[in-house]
Order: structure tokens, then sequence, then C-alpha cells
């Protein structure tokens, strides 16, 4: 089985796995598919530390959000050969009229009939979920796999945890327990090496 290793190369082909930069909201609120500033400073902070980890040759997949692409351009200004293409797949999640709120407004309720069936959109909203949201990123994922090519993805932490998740072969999940709680930095950069 495959391993995530943070800031390791591992063998190629790999899949290397990218946040965006710290964004500019307040502590706490659901911002899925939102439009969030990331800062700008630490943009250009993860950018020069990829640019220095990174490999030649590979390709680069990007998620639609600004958060993402303002990522891409700026590795790819300091790395040309790193041109990114946008990939709807990586978008995070919808979270449908949650999108914009405060977890904790919510409300308890709200939530526990959400986790009680993770695999359905959360109540009363219209948004992913959380099956459809892995079979969108499995669909990236075997993309990939199938190529057997270095990539990088510039994405979101629900979508890195998603691969850890496709890496061990889970396509679906019972419960919220069962999604992983891996801490996933602003700006952190990690490599799945193929199996």
């Amino acid at each position: 089985m495959a391993a995530m290793v943070s800031g390791a190369q591992g063998a190629l082909p790999a899949l290397w796995l990218m946040r965006h930069a710290r964004v500019r909201v307040a502590p706490g609120l659901c911002y899925g598919i939102t439009e969030v500033e990331a800062d700008p400073v630490a943009t250009q902070e993860a950018a020069a530390q990829a640019a220095r980890l990174l490999p030649q040759g590979m390709a680069l997949r990007c998620s639609p959000a600004r958060r993402c692409q303002d990522l891409a351009r700026a590795l790819h200004a300091l790395r040309p050969d790193l041109v990114p293409s946008t990939d709807p797949r990586l978008a995070e999640m919808d979270f449908g009229a949650w999108e914009g709120r405060p977890w904790s407004d919510i409300g308890r309720e709200a939530m526990e009939a959400w986790t009680r069936d993770f695999g359905e959109t959360p109540p009363g909203l219209h948004g992913e979920s959380v099956h459809r949201f892995l079979d969108r990123i499995g669909a990236a994922w075997e993309e990939w796999h199938r190529a057997r090519r270095p990539e990088l993805w510039i994405t979101h932490a629900g979508v890195i945890r998603a691969v850890e998740l496709l890496g061990q072969g889970r396509r679906r999940i019972a419960a919220a327990a069962d999604w992983p709680a891996t801490p996933v930095a602003f700006g952190q950069c990690t490599v799945w090496a193929a199996p």
C-alpha cells in the first residue's frame, strides 16, 4: 500500500498534493466552494517552498477556486515548467446552504443528522454528498493512476483527505468517524507514491 509522506520525493510516478495558502476568513467559517481570498504573502511563500521541492517534468492540475489558482500562478512564475491546467474535479466539497456560514450557526441537530448518514447530502441542503464528492475525486485519481505520470494537484484539505481514502481502496464511508482526521496545513505539500 502507498504511504503519504510529508516533504518526501518518493518514487516516480507520484501524486503530489498541495493545499492552498492560508485564507482571509474568520475562524470556523464553512467555505467549501465559496470563493475566499488566500493571503498573498502566504501564497508566495508556499509557491517558493514548492518550487524548491518539486521535481521537473510533472503535470500540474488545479482546483478552479481562486485561492488555488493564485497559488498555481505564483508557482508557475517561479517554475515555468509547471504549467497549470484547471480541473473542476479538484474543487472542495459543496456544502450547499451551509456555505459562508459559521459552523457554530449550523446547529447540533443538523450536524448530527448529516453525520449519522455521512454519504448523504446534508439535511435540507442542495450541496454535494460525501459519496458524490468521493466519486468526483475518484475519477481524477483513476485518471492519474492510469497515466502513471508524476502530477501535482493544487487543491483543498477535503480533496487531500479524500485521496487518503482512495489510496486505501475506499470509495464509500458510512459515518463521519470514517473520514480521515489527518491535519492538512495551509500551503502544505505532500506526496502519495504510486503503488
